[in-house]
């Protein structure tokens, strides 16, 4: 797709600095581009490589001024990296602008499918299945009975969603992931081996949550696994059953959250975090990547490590543990004289 960079910019509500009629057809990263290229500009650590882009085009911020002469033409705006990402909706979006239902679909009993809707081959819609506008489920997927796919959502390969499931509007599944199996849930026997418990409950994912590739969200025992409104999980990440997750956290990659616990509202978890069972979470919760948490956190605590601890703590600690060897030996002379 070609556009000039006068749509760009009209399109972002920019503004142009140099040669109008640049024509724009890919995007890429500033130190990486070439012509025809249009690149951003957000972090300042950044600012040498638009001296020497090869980009035709450099969106930056409205006070940018730049302290020499710059070959690219320039597109000013409030926000550079909100910029971007707009624009990358832009050319991603025709990428999955797919309709039609392909060969080898296979649709159960008292199936309703909405319109403008995309179902790729090999994939298998089970009964009482309700599907709604302008979703797109790609080949090879896997819906249980009675599952709700509310509109504009988007199911790419390989995803298996189980019977139950509720999936709200403008939601994003990535390939591989597992949404509705089984709780961990087993019973101790006297002969010291268990029996499973039954996971009779479901998942629901509300609006405008994106979950990354191969994640699993388990289905609760009773009542519901629930995912909030614009929750946004990485890749990798098992959230077990009866977990409760709050409007707009984020978690990254290969984060584990153990059952029935409550994490709240805008809470920003780092990669590999374990985090134990029935704990409570409270709101604007940061938790720093391999943090280990044993424990429930009240509202807009920021802790780090394994058990974590308030970051400032942590930070103390650390100092301390990078000295110990330097201690100890002072320690070793001292019990000598």
């Amino acid at each position: 797709m070609k556009y000039s960079i006068t749509q760009i910019a009209e399109y972002l509500h920019g503004t142009v600095e140099g040669r109008p009629d640049i024509e724009i057809n890919n995007i890429a990263k500033i130190e990486e581009a070439k012509e025809g290229d249009i690149t951003f500009l957000a972090n300042p650590v950044y600012t040498p490589h638009i001296y020497t882009t090869k980009a035709s085009a450099v969106i930056v911020k409205k006070d940018f001024v730049p302290e020499k002469k710059i070959s690219a033409g320039l597109i000013k705006v409030d926000d550079p990296y909100q910029a971007i990402s707009q624009l990358l909706s832009l050319y991603h979006n025709p990428l999955q602008d797919k309709k039609g239902i392909e060969d080898f679909v296979k649709t159960g009993q008292d199936v309703q499918l909405g319109n403008d809707i995309y179902i790729g081959s090999f994939t298998h819609i089970g009964n009482n299945v309700k599907i709604g506008n302008n979703v797109k489920i790609f080949p090879h997927c896997y819906i249980g009975d009675n599952t709700v796919i509310s509109e504009n959502s988007i199911i790419f390969s390989n995803v298996s969603i189980y019977h139950h499931t509720q999936i709200g509007k403008n939601v994003t599944i990535h390939s591989g992931t597992v949404i509705g199996a089984d709780g961990f849930g087993f019973a101790p026997n006297n002969g010291n081996d268990f029996k499973k418990v039954p996971q009779i409950g479901n998942v629901i994912i509300e609006d405008y949550v994106e979950i990354g590739a191969n994640s699993a969200i388990d289905r609760a025992t009773m009542g519901s696994t629930i995912i909030r409104r614009g929750v946004k999980l990485d890749n990798f990440i098992q959230v077990a059953h009866n977990v409760e997750i709050g409007e707009n956290t984020v978690i990254a990659a290969l984060t584990g959250i153990s059952g029935s616990t409550k994490i709240g509202k805008n809470c920003m978890i780092g990669g590999q975090v374990g985090v134990a069972g029935h704990l409570k979470i409270g709101n604007n919760v940061k938790v720093g990547a391999q943090s280990g948490i044993s424990h429930s956190l009240k509202d807009n605590e920021i802790v780090v490590g394994t058990p974590a601890l308030p970051i400032r703590n942590f930070k103390k600690s650390t100092i301390i543990f990078k000295n110990l060897e330097d201690l100890y030996n002072r320690i070793k002379k001292l019990e000598e004289k």
